[in-house]
């Protein structure tokens, strides 16, 4: 089967491997049909990525066909599509005793911590794997990222009569953005790319944007009635924008960092003590979040949109060559 590997930072290669088996009883074969890229992939292409090593193989934002299964799975049937939550928990540490499987201490990522689907194939156990045969296979690939958005809002406590600012129009704040509405709350999308914003917009049903500029705190005043939003998201990963982000919050607000990166932050402790601000890292998702992003998909709260790009598997070397990512979400989709 063909498959895509990363042999070191800016060197990914096509290769033919054997198709995987089926060694365990609890295992599932899928075909896969779509691969979403995501700035993790990048990062990892770039030699930017925390957590990661080469060789690998990418690819955690999956769709596929249930092709086989193992004697003593039960629920999944041959055929049915299916999405995985890519996260490989021990279930027994103490975040996992918790229900906090997403911050498990040996956690390990499909396509970072070990060999992702970005091929024709994969084998997962039945326990990572999610069917639906109502939502279609691009859809089902976008499950994962929006799942990040849903469990930062989730992590948020956020209520109805909250204000959110989301920085970063990208798929991550993009969900975050889409979920902070679904729950009632006014939200604004900050960034850079005006043209991002207004895409942004369209997609989240977000009531407003700012682009980022000196006039920051002036236009969030005059976007939120004098006052400053009551949970700020900040999906960038960006260092100067998340330092920042402590002055836009309200007091008493909540601030939320979903992006990552491999800088230390540093933020004015009288600042973040005067306003008694809540801040809370977001980390992947949990079963719960999968489980929120598909029942919004199968009652038509998250429509088509979110995916701006699609590149044929053939083509997806040269896409990450080319290093063009001014895109909200490329997918690789096999022909």
């Amino acid at each position: 089967m063909r498959q895509l590997m990363i042999a070191e930072p800016f060197q990914m290669v096509q290769r033919e491997v054997d198709k995987p088996i089926i060694e365990k009883s609890h295992d599932v074969l899928l075909k896969i049909t779509h691969i979403g890229i995501c700035g993790t992939d990048t990062h990892a292409f770039a030699g930017e990525q925390p957590f990661f090593s080469y060789p690998r193989v990418l690819g955690h934002e999956l769709a596929a066909i249930v092709e086989e299964v193992g004697e003593d799975v039960t629920d999944i049937r041959v055929g049915d599509r299916a999405t995985v939550i890519p996260y490989i928990h021990c279930g027994e540490c103490a975040a996992c005793r918790r229900g906090q499987t997403n911050c498990c201490k040996s956690l390990k990522v499909l396509g970072v911590h070990m060999d992702g689907g970005m091929g024709e194939y994969i084998v997962v156990d039945e326990s990572i794997v999610i069917t639906d045969n109502s939502v279609p296979g691009d859809l089902l690939a976008i499950v994962e990222p929006l799942a990040i958005g849903a469990h930062a809002v989730r992590r948020s406590e956020l209520m109805k009569d909250d204000t959110v600012l989301v920085i970063g129009a990208g798929p991550i704040g993009l969900g975050a953005a889409r979920f902070a509405k679904l729950r009632g709350a006014k939200t604004i999308l900050m960034d850079l790319n005006s043209e991002r914003l207004e895409e942004g917009r369209e997609w989240t049903g977000a009531d407003d944007v700012i682009v980022v500029n000196d006039d920051v705190m002036v236009q969030l005043h005059e976007k939120f009635n004098g006052e400053l939003p009551t949970v700020v998201f900040d999906a960038t990963g960006n260092q100067h924008s998340m330092e920042s982000a402590f002055h836009y919050a309200e007091n008493s607000g909540t601030l939320v960092f979903i992006g990552l990166m491999k800088k230390t932050i540093t933020f004015s402790d009288p600042e973040f003590h005067s306003k008694e601000l809540t801040l809370k890292s977001s980390r992947n998702a949990t079963l719960e979040d999968f489980e929120t992003v598909m029942h919004y998909m199968q009652s038509g709260e998250i429509k088509q949109g979110y995916v701006t790009k699609k590149i044929a598997f053939d083509e997806a070397i040269s896409y990450f060559e080319a290093k063009k990512y001014n895109t909200n979400k490329a997918q690789i989709y096999f022909e």
